[in-house]
């Protein structure tokens, strides 16, 4: 498996930028502890939540890491976080991996575009609290773990309505 390794790991300190917009990305990131979230900034300086990955969960900026362009995405610890370092050098040539390591990858990877994909259909179609509740059932581990505003920006609302839609739910 000399293509892809995760063997390299490393600590992030809350708040510290693993990858920042404009950097060409050479690495993929899977989360052993703690929780890292993918954002844009949109003109005004406004974050754009794209993804949470807490543990076993993967970030990276696949166009980015494939193309080799800079990338339009921030990744960025949330917790302090223990990540295993995915390098792909060269790694076009996947008859060199390893099965089960293969088989793995395209799990993860298939989950993440499940839950892109959920996440996308749901901004589109779906109410505000139907995205709260996907975002529970998303990332269950999350919801106790996480300050209301990165949720609120996650699903689209403020903060305030958040904690309306959360007061309507624990009253049922």
């Amino acid at each position: 498996m000399d293509n892809i390794k995760l063997t390299q790991t490393k600590k992030f300190l809350k708040g510290q930028l693993l990858l920042k917009q404009g950097e060409v990305s050479t690495v993929g990131f899977k989360v052993n502890k703690g929780c890292l979230k993918s954002y844009v900034l949109d003109q005004s300086g406004k974050e754009h939540i794209l993804q949470f990955a807490p543990e076993n969960w993967l970030v990276a900026d696949l166009d980015s890491l494939t193309n080799k362009v800079p990338s339009l995405i921030f990744i960025e610890a949330i917790e302090d976080t223990d990540v295993s370092i995915a390098t792909f050098s060269d790694y076009e040539d996947i008859y060199a991996l390893e099965k089960d390591f293969i088989a793995e990858m395209a799990i993860k990877f298939r989950n993440n575009l499940i839950a892109s994909n959920k996440r996308i259909i749901g901004l589109l179609s779906s109410t505000a609290e139907q995205r709260y509740i996907a975002f529970t059932e998303t990332y269950p581990t999350l919801v106790q773990r996480l300050p209301l505003k990165l949720i609120a920006a996650y699903i689209g609302i403020t903060p305030e309505y958040l904690s309306e839609i959360r007061r309507k739910i624990a009253q049922r």
